[in-house]
């Protein structure tokens, strides 16, 4: 496999699979959150640095397959061009005859920008432009269809470039033209970049090289979205913190009561089993034992703090309480390794924020003694940089899914298209 330190672009165009599905203004179109332009910065500069120039795309928002004002990536380019001190060029259509103009054009040290890739169902080789009421047939042949169109797409993507450099970690997961297609058209030449490295050297570390106590802490609503992950870490960890609105489907699987919280009744039986199976491996499991509770999903809702188990009805809980945020932290200032995924609350509202805002600082404050900690997923890493504690964290994924995937022991399309 290619490295990209020992790779030299000197001459070469190279094409980028970025991430650059960034959030923007719904107003002013201007992007609000720039940490994934910054993320991919070191990659993009090396190729420049080496005389090479960069053809960067990418995918913004769900247009599914039909150009959209709102979609577009002319947005995002001032931001681009802020954070690498320069002016990009921007091809309005990622295969059209601007695209083969500008990038046949580029001379060294050059940026250009291709418009969104799902503005055409080609890069995600789904037929979008079926009517709702398609017969089965009608899907199947229009899969097939878009399928065939996806190689000539691919094609013409790969004919703008040299060198391939797949960056986007956080499509890695996805099976699409630009992440798992393209690599084969430079079969010498193709490699990850930067931040892709970052991400699998982090996780790897967790996964193959975890050093003892393991803390994994894995939060969010349902069970069924962390089931996976769960089963795979209960081979690895030392303790299991649960958090979020998956708390209550192990609650009321142990007998407790819990008002009006979230619950996945057909799941009751699967949180039991894992419970059975993390204590046969000696996984210390780790429950909310106190919640702070609402008497609506609302903002504004009135609260109280009661035992976990014993929630009243007609209530909800939407956070942890201070006793848990205790025991967890206790636990987590013990451990040498921490891996954290999910909220422990509805973070988006402030009143059922703090849990999950204290369990960043807990694992802020074991980073800083010594442990190595990896936090994914939009909540927790919103509540990483809401409390500015980024640079005391040793690495903030980009990946929410694609993270998840990997730490379940899937293969990602992505991944797999340049390691094989």
């Amino acid at each position: 496999m290619i490295s990209i330190d020992s790779y030299s672009f000197a001459g070469k165009r190279a094409i980028v699979r970025v991430d650059f599905n960034v959030p923007l203004d719904k107003k002013t179109f201007e992007v609000t959150d720039d940490t994934r332009i910054r993320g991919a910065l070191p990659t993009i500069k090396k190729i420049l640095h080496d005389g090479g120039s960069a053809i960067l795309m990418s995918h913004l928002g769900r247009p599914n397959g039909t150009p959209q004002e709102k979609y577009s990536l002319k947005h995002v380019i001032p931001a681009i061009e802020k954070n690498l001190g320069m002016s990009v060029k921007f091809a309005p259509d990622c295969i059209g005859i601007d695209a083969v103009n500008l990038a046949s054009e580029l001379k060294a040290g050059e940026v250009l920008v291709l418009e969104n890739l799902r503005f055409y169902e080609e890069e995600e080789g789904k037929p979008y432009s079926l009517p709702e009421d398609a017969t089965d047939e009608q899907k199947k042949e229009g899969k097939a269809n878009v399928k065939e169109r996806q190689k000539e797409f691919v094609k013409k993507l790969a004919k703008l470039a040299n060198c391939y450099v797949n960056d986007a970690f956080g499509t890695a997961h996805r099976a699409h033209a630009s992440t798992a297609l393209i690599a084969a058209y430079f079969p010498n030449h193709s490699m990850f970049g930067y931040l892709i490295n970052s991400e699998l050297n982090a996780m790897d570390k967790v996964l193959k090289a975890a050093e003892k106590p393991f803390t994994a802490i894995m939060g969010g609503a349902k069970v069924s979205d962390k089931i996976l992950i769960i089963e795979n870490l209960l081979e690895k960890v030392d303790n299991l913190i649960i958090g979020g609105g998956m708390t209550y489907t192990f609650i009321k699987a142990m007998g407790g009561k819990i008002g009006n919280s979230i619950c996945e009744v057909d799941k009751l039986d699967l949180a039991r089993e894992i419970l059975v199976k993390a204590n046969s491996k000696g996984v210390n499991v780790l429950l909310p034992v106190d919640a702070v509770n609402a008497d609506a999903f609302d903002a504004n809702a009135n609260t109280k703090i009661t035992e976990t188990e014993k929630t009243p009805e007609g209530w909800m809980g939407l956070d942890i309480g201070p006793e848990t945020v205790k025991n967890f932290s206790e636990v987590i200032s013990q451990s040498k390794t921490i891996l954290w995924n999910g909220p422990m609350g509805v973070f988006e509202m402030e009143k059922f924020a703090n849990g999950t805002s204290e369990i960043a600082k807990a694992i802020a404050d074991a980073t800083t003694k010594g442990a190595f900690s990896l936090v994914g997923g939009g909540d927790s890493v919103a509540a990483v940089n809401k409390n500015k504690l980024a640079d005391k964290i040793s690495y903030v994924s980009t990946g929410g899914g694609a993270m998840l995937e990997y730490m379940e022991g899937k293969e990602l399309p992505g991944i797999k298209a340049i390691r094989s």
